[in-house]
């Protein structure tokens, strides 16, 4: 897919699908907006308005309240591609969230996805 049009992409249509996947694997929705918050510094009702809005991935990172400088502990591959060793910027934070919705779905356990810190 060509990144602009990613970039593009409204948040509204690909929430729903992230949220599919993890109630496919018996997580809630409740864990979903846990993981995405510990990302992006949202919180729930304001989550819910980006979702409802015609934001776009690329506003919805734009205007996250605060970004996890933890989110750099995010280490695998996504989509053929290991997160880590990504260009910083937009594509990056993207697969950060694919990464830990990934990993949510997988039955990771909450403290290792928001890789707190023993």
């Amino acid at each position: 897919m060509d990144p602009s049009k990613l970039f593009k992409m409204p948040l509204g249509k690909v929430y729903p699908l992230w949220l599919a996947k993890v109630e496919r694997k018996e997580r809630t929705k409740d864990e979903l907006d846990t993981v995405i918050a510990w990302l992006t510094g949202y919180d729930v009702a304001t989550l819910d308005a980006q979702v409802n809005s015609e934001a776009t991935l690329e506003s919805f990172f734009a205007n996250a309240p605060n970004l996890n400088p933890d989110r750099t502990l995010i280490k695998g591959v996504i989509c053929g591609i290991r997160v880590e060793d990504m260009d910083p910027g937009l594509m990056q934070e993207i697969r950060y969230l694919d990464k830990i919705v990934d990993e949510l779905a997988k039955g990771k356990v909450l403290d290792k996805i928001l890789r707190s810190q023993v």
